[in-house]
């Protein structure tokens, strides 16, 4: 066992859970290979990060990560509604995820919430946009980043 800490300049591999308030499950790597990344490499949230900065192998955590430090509070300016012609050939259904260009190229994921007629309704939050998780953590190594 290795005395390290999760801090900046580690790589970290560790199983993690993420649910819902309701227990909802939302990922989870237990049934398949360990998460690894190197902390503040920006694959985390910064949310997800504070609570493991510190932890060790073979330790675990549960954290509640509110709307703030996960991926936001659900905003109304990202539901637009668009032209079923800005769809070209595709047939927008509702629950659809569809991918957008933003006006600087970067993709954008929107949820299809109505049609009506020519106007659609497309919702750009992140599915998990007001919603408080439950992480849930367990340290399987942490050392120094080695750079090649």
């Amino acid at each position: 066992m290795s005395d390290y800490r999760i801090d900046d300049g580690m790589e970290v591999t560790l199983h993690f859970t993420l649910k819902l308030e309701d227990g909802t499950l939302v990922d989870s790597t237990k049934d398949k290979a360990p998460a690894t990344f190197e902390f503040g490499d920006g694959n985390l949230p910064p949310g997800f990060e504070h609570p493991i900065k510190g932890l060790a192998a073979g330790q675990e955590g549960t954290f509640q990560i509110t709307p703030e430090h996960a991926f936001g509070q659900h905003n109304p300016q990202n539901i637009q509604t668009l032209k079923r012609a800005d769809f070209g050939d595709e047939a927008p259904e509702i629950g659809m995820v569809m991918s957008f260009a933003d006006k600087a190229g970067t993709e954008l994921p929107g949820v299809v919430k109505t049609i009506d007629g020519d106007r659609i309704e497309v919702d750009f939050n992140h599915p998990l946009a007001g919603r408080t998780l439950t992480f849930e953590v367990e340290v399987l190594d942490v050392k120094p980043v080695t750079t090649h």
